[in-house]
């Protein structure tokens, strides 16, 4: 039998590959086996919290480690400044023990021991210090993303909406009602030891929030496709695009479906509902939501939404662009988008969303509707490229548009806006 791997180990990997590429962490995340709730954690709050940590290695350090060190240390960080949980001691053993089996390890070892030896000592101090710092290090946010947010919605609604991010998502379910009753399906968790509250965005849809170290899987249900995992701003856009029975439907980046899921039920099963993606993995999650869901009426196509000929020419009556974005609306779900903000890839995004806004335009039937949408907060995704491009295109009216502001909302950030051809 294989050994189990020390699970701060485990974390700084991540981080450290994070660190070195940019790469996405809940992709590494999701091979994780043992430890997954506490490696989950760790790795996503020390993502979040990078400025506080370069802040103080910037205090405490001569110079910053290599990618790997400097991973294990902020590992041990985390745990001794922001994880209540957790046995300091063994936080701090199996931390510098995660540091010792590389080149250079020893010394290495010594250091971070060091370090995590003063944050165990002078934490509250730490924190004293840190609310004297401005609020883009203190928040852990990019200074440039901060000063957006505050010329466009006030500084203390950027404050706001930066200390939202802070706080680790709830997960919340949203109960597929084609497949079992919502009152009889809260008996069933209850049957399960689990008490979920309705959101209280729950209307059309009902979603549940589950209480915190709940395992998705194990939750009743889970195979037998009774519920889908998604915050209740998805609901947002579907509720603009209003599907019908009968009608021909595109969710043109459907993937990993929850959207499309929300679709077919309010569908009921009549009419075509076709589900589009680019990339393999994709599709595949695509694939599995469907099985689970058992939505074998829909129609899961291989294809890019900026250049549709998969499609074969189809159009639609409904169609929903829910598209790729700079994920400013769920910066807590998404710890890393926050580091992936700045004016060159607002540019590129913005250019991508517009391709493919021209692309879906062209596949609606005449009186056709089209709800673009995004899980940003940045204006020239939404309004502002909403509005040139209606105004380049004559043949379209802009009829309506929605948007969810995090605090002020209780939901994740999104917008949607209602595009009909004359």
């Amino acid at each position: 039998m294989a050994k189990k791997r020390n699970s701060r180990l485990v974390a700084a990997e991540i981080i450290a590959l994070w660190m070195e590429n940019q790469s996405f962490p809940d992709r590494q995340l999701a091979k994780v086996q043992n430890d997954h709730a506490f490696i989950l954690e760790v790795v996503n709050g020390v993502v979040r919290n990078q400025n506080i940590f370069q802040w103080l290695e910037r205090q405490w350090l001569k110079k910053s480690p290599q990618p790997f060190f400097r991973a294990v240390l902020e590992v041990g960080l985390y745990q001794l400044l922001f994880m209540e949980n957790v046995e300091q001691y063994a936080a701090i053993s199996e931390t510098v023990d995660a540091a010792k089996g590389r080149p250079g390890g020893p010394g290495n070892a010594k250091m971070i021991n060091a370090v995590l030896r003063r944050a165990q000592r002078e934490g509250e101090k730490v924190f004293q210090l840190l609310e004297k710092q401005p609020a883009h290090i203190r928040l852990s946010h990019p200074k440039y993303l901060m000063d957006r947010w505050t010329r466009q919605y006030g500084e203390a609604a950027a404050i706001r909406l930066a200390e939202w991010d802070n706080h680790p998502p709830a997960t919340v379910l949203r109960i597929e009602q084609s497949a079992i009753d919502a009152d009889e399906f809260k008996e069933k968790l209850r049957e399960g030891g689990i008490e979920a509250e309705v959101h209280p965005f729950s209307s059309y849809e009902i979603f549940l929030q589950l209480p915190r170290g709940i395992a998705v899987k194990k939750v009743p249900g889970y195979s037998e496709g009774w519920f889908t995992i998604q915050d209740p701003a998805t609901s947002v856009a579907v509720d603009l695009l209003a599907p019908r029975p009968g009608e021909a439907v595109l969710d043109a980046c459907a993937a990993p479906g929850g959207k499309a899921a929300m679709m077919a039920g309010r569908m009921k099963g009549q009419g075509e509902l076709v589900a589009m993606d680019l990339h393999d993995d994709r599709i595949a999650v695509l694939q599995e939501n469907q099985k689970r869901l058992g939505l074998d009426w829909m129609e899961i196509v291989r294809g890019d939404a900026r250049k549709p000929q998969a499609l074969d020419g189809r159009t639609f009556d409904a169609i929903l662009l829910d598209v790729p974005c700079l994920n400013t609306g769920v910066l807590r779900r998404r710890a890393d988008a926050r580091w992936r903000v700045d004016e060159e890839r607002i540019g590129k995004i913005a250019r991508l969303q517009r391709e493919i806004l021209d692309a879906g335009a062209g596949l609606l039937k005449e009186g056709g509707r089209l709800v673009y949408s995004t899980c940003s907060l940045e204006a020239e995704e939404n309004e502002d490229l909403v509005a040139e491009w209606v105004q380049e295109h004559p043949e379209f009216v802009l009829e309506k548009t929605e948007k969810s502001f995090p605090p002020e909302s209780g939901v994740d950030g999104a917008f949607a806006a209602l595009i009909r051809r004359k």
